[in-house]
């Protein structure tokens, strides 16, 4: 969804009582730990919206050879997952202005963030971190299949 669809989304789910939740990653290539974050997310709340980085952002934060998928795929595959309720791709590094212009009922973030570097946090009413699954990574996935 663009910006505009999203933000009339999120209003409809809120005037129908619903709460909301937001998470956001680069969601390069599909794995356990994200589908680990995505359920953890939706248990947070009824609806789950999903950033995620367009392609020239994730080439900023992983390097030129990244993404492996474009923007349109991994969208698409987020999507798809019965968790994910909506899912917008934003140009900047951080989702900080859709967080902004979502003000999620519940931000959920990966634990190897500290609680004041969570992007956004000022506009959720609720921060909640997730424990990573130990070895459970993009990069760690490109490192075995590049061997």
């Amino acid at each position: 969804m663009g910006r505009r669809a999203l933000k009339k989304f999120v209003q409809a789910q809120r005037a129908a009582g619903r709460k909301v939740v937001f998470t956001n990653g680069c969601f390069d290539i599909l794995h356990a730990g994200h589908v680990s974050v995505l359920e953890f997310s939706r248990s947070k709340g009824d609806v789950l919206v999903v950033g995620i980085n367009s392609d020239d952002s994730v080439r900023r934060l992983k390097g030129p050879t990244r993404p492996v998928n474009p923007q349109g795929d991994r969208a698409l595959v987020l999507a798809a997952l019965e968790s994910v309720s909506a899912v917008c791709i934003f140009e900047e590094d951080t989702p900080y202005n859709l967080i902004k212009l979502l003000q999620p009922d519940v931000l959920v973030k990966g634990g190897d963030y500290k609680p004041s570097e969570i992007v956004g946090r000022e506009f959720a009413k609720k921060v909640v971190r997730f424990a990573l699954l130990k070895g459970r990574s993009t990069t760690n996935i490109i490192k075995k299949v590049s061997k």
